[in-house]
Parts: structure tokens; C-alpha cells; sequence
């Protein structure tokens, strides 16, 4: 089953720093608690499967591009290797961090916390035990550090802080500067920057204010610290060490007013300008900052969602636009100066805009509140997605991007559904509508209507496509619409609740609906009569799923039960108690323990695996439950999240968030966060989040079976997250026999038996062996290998050819096989195509990528040789028209002279 976490989709950014990797084209940005690397050349997302316990909040990358520290909310940290995508070290601050950043020549790496600045030794360069090992303290702020900057030569770094003040420290203790300390700012500092090779300064604030501070010292001039007096400072340090229980590192304690004789022969800075972002009055704070020293361009973004381009240092703007109507949270710029990403944590918005052509490189924002549903393309192609933000989101499962959205719902989307082509997607919305959206066009085509205005809580479509229905929560009442002309053909009711599932079956024109009646109703839409069963439940039923064969029907329950029937006969088969399975949380406002809370809970949504023989269920957990049908036990439980900055997480209350008075959470702390004030609403709990610490639960709004069979996807509160087989080498043989090795399917392969070769391979089952022997048949021989190849063999060479597809450049060497195959198996491959469906639209979802690719490659060139063609016959008429003009000109010269 498929098992290993393979994608978050639906999430781009959530808070936290962004940062490009070292070449430029790819950008690294913090979503909750994980990490997603875009692509940008390649138009790829991809998530790492590593996880830190709460949101990140702060992320530094080496230099050369190897490593990266999440800092998480309260100061844990993983140092994880980019190349690997693994965790190398766990290490933890104590406190929460504001910023990190390493040294330009990797070999430190500086951290902010509190009113402090600590400078570590960078791991990696030996294999150390501790990869952490701090090498300086250094002190001088009075209120909370907020921003580091380093020099190009790694000599010096600068740390802003919300006192208002910047410092400038040495990495090393220099004679002429240990620490200076700049003033001059009347708000929050926001960023530092050092000018390119130099000590000169730039600093912003909150406030839109900019000064420029030029420094008397060359980066040259900075002197070393005669040895005496290093040796001095080293030994006073190594007696006060001896006394602590762990080594603190060096100790640098900065001064704001030092006296005359600290000043001399030191360092000093000037102030040479300042400068005044809102001189019209319409921007408000200054939220964050970005330089580039090669470019001297300084890019700012304000809480209103507009930035600002400067060059520096005369403050020349280049251009100002709006991109967004939330704060810009953060903003990075890439190597070459070309590409500035944006993150806006208020929308979840993630932009790389090129500012010299103005235009996007990535334009890409998640849905604003919860997803609420999903569902698969019939090739497994894309994912649509529906939100309580009353968007209806496309992505593409391949690079993991929404390229499309459709915002004309004007309340929460219920349901989503595909159509059998693939081209239609239908969405059900509480403001009384469902829509068809055309995705050839890209167009809201089709919009249904009942006659009273209803909140439609479900949506099925049958498997022609033509038959649309959508049950209301407030009327108990399912409409019926056609397709094709968009009316309304029937009103079907009889349910005394409202309704809360619909489900066709697959291979019949039947509807089964789930009301919160306590019955399953299933109507025949060619019966005149319509009703054809009723199923009773022992209590309210909340889902309902055929299976993919419609021999069989999945019904949960509000008791916490999973029930099987079979529709034909109304029989129940058999039954699965998952309510202890469900393993609910517990929440921070909770008066219960979780084990009592978890009595009232059940499964919220169900669906069959691709094959039938699984079933997925999800709810207000963490969890994920797959049991199996017939055995009706319990195969596996996915826990979809480790974060706990969600609520509903842990199992057992913290007593450390306990008081006399109650639990911490009931504190209402401080005066509000960056933002500015909350002002908390009566019985708020979502939309507005209101509340100054909102913390959203954990839970599995829709869970569904890609058609393809390798992969399952689930709407959670963190985004969509996708669960795919597990690539890695693991040795999976299949009726092997003593005698099937390598060497043997070698020595095989070079007596040119190649059907045997394959046959042994696939028993070895190793995939690099497989691919080797495949790709040594020679074309004109496929035709022969093909039809002497076992009917068991076929259905594993197809879904190798699938899986080859994907990552193979020999395009036409594969289509042979498939081809070949197809033609003459295809009769006994009909018979079992139940069985054999997901892995032929596993074939026809790589095929169709491929074709889609190609496609647009020969159109281009097609255009580019007709252009080519009309340009040399336009030359040609232009040469004979000049060459009759010649003729005609030396005739009237022949005729003058006669």
C-alpha cells in the first residue's frame, strides 16, 4: 500500500524566512513545520520528509548549499542536509529564536535570541560529535535581537534589535572594533545590511525609515588583537569556565555610551544620510527588507502589501507596485539579483517576480481557510481541490502547482468532483449553486440551481457524466440536473435529515445517498420510481462509498462504525468498531481527557483503495486508518502530523501549561502580535481567527484513492497532503528460485533469450536490473518477446513501462513495448481489466504527460518552419520582383539606343 510521504500541496508558505539556494533557480520556504524546495526552472515542488515539532520559524542555508538549520517556535532545532533531505543533528535553544544566518565563508554561523547574539562553530567541515559547538557570546542589546547581517570577507556581522538600535560585532576580536553600537532609528529595526567589501551600513526600521552609516575603516584596516592580551582574556575565561557546569564560549559584552579611552583607536561610523520611505503618506509599517550588495538594490515590503525597489546609496526608486493585501512577510533575493521571491503569511501567498521584465516567476497561494474536499482526474493527473474560502483549486500532481483557480462560488465549497473524461469539474457550494468548470477553457460553464435557494452539503456525478446530483443539508432534499442542458429533471425526497453523502455507483446508474435520518437510501435513476432500497443504521450516517467494482457499498456511521453491504440484496457483510481506532487528541480548552472525548467521534470520510480491497477512513484526528475489507482488521495507521503548533495533538494533558487558575491557553498574553492588536469577538473560532494565540485543530476533511493505485491523497488542516509506494530499494522478490542472480540473467541476456532474461528479472525484482534487461532487446525483436512473455509477466512489464515512462528519455522505445503488448494481450488483458485498471491508467497518465509535452514541442516547430517558409517566399518574390525590374530597365535602355 502506498505508504511514504511523497507532498504537501495546497500550502506554499506559512511564516518564516525565504531563502533561494546557492545557484538561484530554486527557492526553499517554510510550510508549518516542514520545508518545500520550488523549482523554478524545472516548474517542480517537491516537500521534504522531514518534520520539526512546531512551526518553523526561521530558516538558515549555507553557503554552499549543502545544509540547512529550521528553527522552530520554541528555539528546537535540525540541522538537515539539502543533498540527502534527511536529518543530521537535533539540537535545542532554550528560548525562541529570532533569526539565524550563516557566515559567507560557511565557517560560523550566528543565531538571535532574546537580547542576545550567539555565534556557533558551522558543522559539516569535519565529523564532529556535536555539530553544534558555540564559539562566542555576545551581549550589548537591551530588548529582543531581530536581524544579522554579515560582511563579504566573514571579518564582522550586524545585528539589529528592537531597542532600536544596530550593533556591529566582530567575529574575531579585532584591536580597532569588538563591538560599535548605531543609534538614529526611532522604531523597531527591521534589517542591517553591509555594503558590498566594506564596513559601511545600512539600516531600516519599522517606521519606513532608512540611515546609511559610513565607516572610517577599510575591511583591511581591521587589526588583530595583539597575542598578549588574547592570552590574557582566553585564561580569565578558562578559570570562570571551570566553575560552570557547560562551556558558554567566549564572552562579549558590549557597551551603548563607552567612555573616551574604550573609543580610541577604534572603529568609527558616521551617519552620511537618512532617508523616508512614506513621503505620500499611503504606506504604514515596514515589514520587511531585502539587499543585493553585487546590484546595490534594496527591496522593502510594507504591511499593506506593496514593496518598493531602491537603489542604493541614493535612494533612487525603480518601481513601487502592490502585489498583495497582506503584510509582506518576507522577502529574499537570488544570487544573480534577477528573481525576488515574497512570502505572505496572512493569504499563505508565495510570488518570485522578475523585476527587470516585471513579469512572474511563480505566482502560487493555498487556499486562505481549510480545504474541505478533493478529488483524483480519472488518469490521476490532477487533484481539484475545494475550500471553506469558496475557491476551487486545480493542481498537478507531477510538479505539485495549482494552475488554475475558480473563485465563483461566493460561499464555502462543499464538494468537488471529476467527470469520467477528465475535462469537467463539478463543485457543490453553500451559496446554493453547483458549477461545471471547463478545463480546456478554463471557464464556469455550467452553473445548476434549485428552485428555493438550498446549502448543498454533497455532489456525485454518474460515470456517463450526464447525470449531476447534489443533496441540500437544509431541505433534506437531493436535486437532479442534466449535463447537458443544465436543468433541473427531478427532486428526489424521502429523507427526513439532512443530507450528508451521495455516491454513484460505478457500473450502474444508482445513487446511493446518507442522511443524518439514520438510512442509506439507493435510487435507480432509469426507474421511473426512483427508490429502490432503503438500508437502516443503527445511527446518523455521515458517508457513503461504492466500491470501484459497485459490488459492494461503505457506509460510517456516527456510533464510530464502518458497515459493508451488499446493495443488491441488502445484506449486511460485515462490520469494523474504528471509533478506538480514531485515537483522538486532546485540546487545550478541553475539560475531558481524550479517551472520554473520543467516545463521540467517528469517521467523517471514507473511500475504497483503487483495487477494492482496502478501505481509508479519516476524522477529527491525526490520524489516518486503513483496514482491510475482508479480514476487516486494521492494516495501518498514517499519522498525518507531528506538529504541535495545531491543537488536538497531544494525547495526555502538558502539566507544565497548568496553573492554579486553569490552563495556560486561557491567558490571553501581551498586547497582540506583529500585526498590532486582536480584538477578540464573542464565539469567534475561525475566519477572522480573532483570538490572539489561534491554534487550528487537526483534523482529515477528505480522504481519496488515486486511480492509478500509487498514491492516496487527504485534505488536512496543514494542506493536501499526498502518500505515494515508497521508491527506495527494497527487495521484494517474486517467486524466486535458487537459481535466478544477476550473473544468471546476464549470462541469460547474452544468449540472447530475452524472454527468459525478463522473466528472471522481474522474479529477482530489482529495478535498475529490470530496466537494463528491457532496454537490451532490440527493437525489431520486441514483437516476438512480447508474445512469448507468460499473461502473469504482461500486467508487471506494463507497470514497468508506466513507472519507466516518468523518468526514461527513450520515448519511442517504450511506446513500442506498450504498443506491442497491448495489441497482443489485449483480449485477455480485458478480461481481467477490473484488476488491471489502475495500472493501465497509471500507463495512460505517463503516456498522456509525454504526448502533452511533445505535442506542444511540434506545434512550435511546425510554426517555426512555416514562418521560416512564408519568410523565404516572400524573399524569393521580392528577388524576382527586383530581377523583372532589372529586365525591364535594360530594355528601355536597348530601345533608347536604337
Amino acid at each position: 500500500l502506498p505508504s511514504q510521504f511523497s507532498g504537501l500541496l495546497g500550502t506554499v508558505y506559512r511564516r518564516g524566512n525565504l531563502g533561494f539556494t546557492r545557484d538561484g533557480s530554486a527557492l526553499i520556504s517554510p510550510v508549518g513545520n516542514r520545508i518545500s524546495l520550488f523549482d523554478l526552472k524545472n516548474n517542480k515542488c517537491e516537500t521534504f520528509p522531514l518534520a520539526t515539532r512546531l512551526n518553523i520559524v526561521c530558516v538558515g542555508l549555507s553557503p554552499d548549499g549543502s545544509l540547512a538549520i529550521l528553527i522552530d517556535e520554541e528555539g528546537a532545532a535540525l540541522l538537515v542536509s539539502l543533498i540527502g533531505k534527511c536529518v543530521i543533528h537535533h539540537f535545542y535553544f532554550h528560548k525562541p529564536v529570532h533569526s539565524v544566518s550563516f557566515s559567507p565563508d560557511g565557517k560560523k554561523f550566528v543565531i538571535t535570541k532574546d537580547n542576545v547574539a550567539l555565534m556557533y562553530h558551522a558543522p559539516g567541515r569535519k565529523r564532529e560529535f556535536n555539530a553544534f559547538v558555540l564559539d562566542k557570546t555576545y551581549y550589548g542589546p537591551y530588548d529582543e535581537t531581530t536581524c544579522i547581517d554579515w560582511t563579504d570577507d566573514s571579518k564582522c556581522f550586524a545585528v539589529g534589535s528592537k531597542d532600536m538600535s544596530t550593533w556591529v560585532f566582530g567575529a574575531e576580536r579585532w584591536a580597532n572594533l569588538i563591538y560599535y553600537s548605531l543609534g538614529g532609528h526611532k522604531d523597531i529595526i527591521v534589517a542591517c545590511f553591509f555594503e558590498e567589501n566594506s564596513l559601511d551600513l545600512y539600516t531600516i526600521s519599522q517606521d519606513a525609515a532608512l540611515c546609511v552609516w559610513q565607516c572610517d575603516t577599510e575591511l583591511d584596516g581591521l587589526k588583530p588583537m595583539p597575542p598578549k592580551d588574547a592570552a590574557r582574556e582566553k585564561n580569565a575565561e578558562k578559570n570562570d569556565e571551570e566553575f560552570l557546569e557547560e562551556p558558554k564560549g567566549e564572552e562579549i559584552r558590549g557597551k551603548a555610551n563607552p567612555n573616551e579611552q574604550e573609543t580610541r583607536d577604534k572603529v568609527k561610523y558616521s551617519r552620511v544620510a537618512k532617508y523616508f520611505f512614506n513621503k505620500e503618506g499611503d504606506f504604514n509599517n515596514l515589514t520587511s527588507a531585502a539587499y543585493h550588495k553585487k546590484t546595490h538594490l534594496l527591496v522593502t515590503g510594507f504591511a499593506s502589501g506593496i514593496f518598493h525597489l531602491h537603489e542604493l546609496p541614493d535612494f533612487n526608486l525603480i518601481h513601487s507596485l502592490s502585489i498583495s493585501d497582506q503584510r509582506i512577510a518576507s522577502i529574499s533575493i537570488n544570487c544573480t539579483g534577477d528573481w525576488i521571491a515574497f512570502g505572505c503569511s496572512g493569504l499563505g501567498q508565495l510570488l518570485v517576480w522578475e523585476w527587470q521584465s516585471e513579469s512572474y516567476v511563480l505566482k502560487q497561494q493555498g487556499h486562505f481557510n481549510s480545504m474541505v474536499s478533493l478529488a483524483y482526474s480519472p488518469d490521476g493527473q490532477y487533484i481539484v481541490t475545494g475550500g471553506e474560502d469558496g475557491k476551487v483549486k486545480v493542481w498537478n500532481t507531477s510538479s505539485s502547482f495549482c494552475f488554475v483557480t475558480f473563485t465563483e462560488h461566493t460561499s464555502g465549497v462543499t464538494a468537488v468532483t471529476f467527470t469520467s473524461n477528465g475535462y469537467v469539474i463539478l463543485s457543490a457550494s453553500l451559496d446554493g449553486t453547483v458549477r461545471a468548470f471547463d478545463l480546456h477553457r478554463y471557464r464556469n460553464f455550467r452553473t445548476f440551481t434549485s428552485p428555493r435557494p438550498s446549502q448543498f452539503s454533497c455532489l456525485a456525478v454518474d460515470s456517463s457524466g450526464e447525470i449531476v446530483s447534489a443533496g441540500s443539508q437544509d431541505s433534506f432534499e437531493i436535486f437532479i440536473w442534466s449535463m447537458q442542458s443544465g436543468r433541473l429533471l427531478d427532486v428526489l425526497s424521502g429523507h427526513e435529515g439532512p443530507i450528508s453523502s451521495l455516491s454513484f455507483n460505478p457500473m450502474k446508474c444508482v445513487l446511493a445517498s446518507a442522511s443524518w435520518d439514520k438510512t442509506v437510501k439507493l435510487w435507480d435513476m432509469l426507474d421511473s420510481w426512483r427508490t429502490k432500497e432503503t438500508l437502516i443504521l443503527n445511527s446518523d450516517v455521515l458517508v457513503v462509498a461504492f466500491r470501484p467494482d459497485g459490488k459492494e457499498l461503505a457506509v460510517a456511521a456516527l456510533n464510530g462504525q464502518i458497515t459493508f453491504w451488499d446493495h443488491e440484496n441488502a445484506v449486511q457483510t460485515g462490520s469494523i468498531e474504528g471509533r478506538h481506532d480514531l485515537q483522538m487528541g486532546r485540546k487545550e480548552l478541553d475539560k475531558i481527557t481524550a479517551k472520554q472525548a473520543a467516545k463521540g467521534k467517528s469517521f467523517t470520510t471514507l473511500c475504497y483503495s483503487a483495487d477494492g480491497q482496502s478501505v481509508l477512513a479519516g476524522g477529527l484526528s491525526k490520524f489516518v486508518c486503513i483496514y482491510n475489507v475482508k479480514e476487516q482488521i486494521l492494516m495501518k495507521k498514517f499519522e498525518i502530523s507531528c506538529n504541535f503548533s495545531l491543537d488536538a495533538m497531544e494525547e495526555y494533558l502538558d502539566r507544565r501549561k497548568m496553573t492554579e487558575f486553569g490552563s495556560m491557553a486561557l491567558i490571553d498574553e501581551g498586547a497582540g502580535g506583529e500585526d498590532g492588536v486582536a480584538i477578540p469577538l464573542p464565539g469567534v473560532k475561525r475566519g477572522d481567527m480573532s483570538y490572539r494565540h489561534f491554534k487550528p485543530e487537526i483534523r482529515v476533511t477528505c480522504l481519496r484513492f488515486s486511480p492509478t493505485g500509487r498514491s492516496w491523497a487527504a485534505t488536512t488542516t496543514e494542506g493536501l497532503l499526498i502518500y505515494s509506494l515508497d521508491s527506495g530499494l527494497i527487495f521484494d522478490p517474486f517467486e524466486l528460485d535458487i537459481d535466478v542472480t544477476p550473473s544468471n540473467i546476464h549470462k541469460t541476456l547474452h544468449q540472447k533469450e530475452y524472454a527468459m532474461a525478463i522473466i528472471m528479472a522481474f522474479k529477482l525484482n530489482e529495478k535498475k536490473l529490470i530496466q537494463e534487461v528491457i532496454e537490451a532487446v532490440p527493437s525489431n525483436e520486441i514483437d516476438v518477446v512480447c508474445s512469448s512473455l507468460p499473461d502473469l509477466y504482461v500486467e508487471k512489464v506494463l507497470e514497468f513501462l508506466a513507472s519507466a515512462f516518468e523518468i526514461s528519455c527513450h520515448l519511442e522505445f517504450y511506446l513500442i513495448w506498450a504498443h506491442k503488448l497491448l495489441m497482443l494481450h489485449g483480449q485477455k488483458l480485458k478480461t481481467r481489466s477490473v484488476k488491471l485498471l489502475p495500472v493501465i491508467q497509471f500507463l495512460q497518465k505517463s503516456i498522456q504527460h509525454h504526448f502533452e509535452d511533445v505535442s506542444k514541442l511540434c506545434e512550435w516547430n511546425i510554426y517555426n518552419i512555416k514562418y521560416a517558409l512564408a519568410i523565404s517566399q516572400q524573399r524569393g518574390m521580392k528577388r524576382l520582383a527586383e530581377e523583372t525590374l532589372v529586365d525591364e530597365d535594360d530594355l528601355d535602355s536597348d530601345s533608347d539606343y536604337l
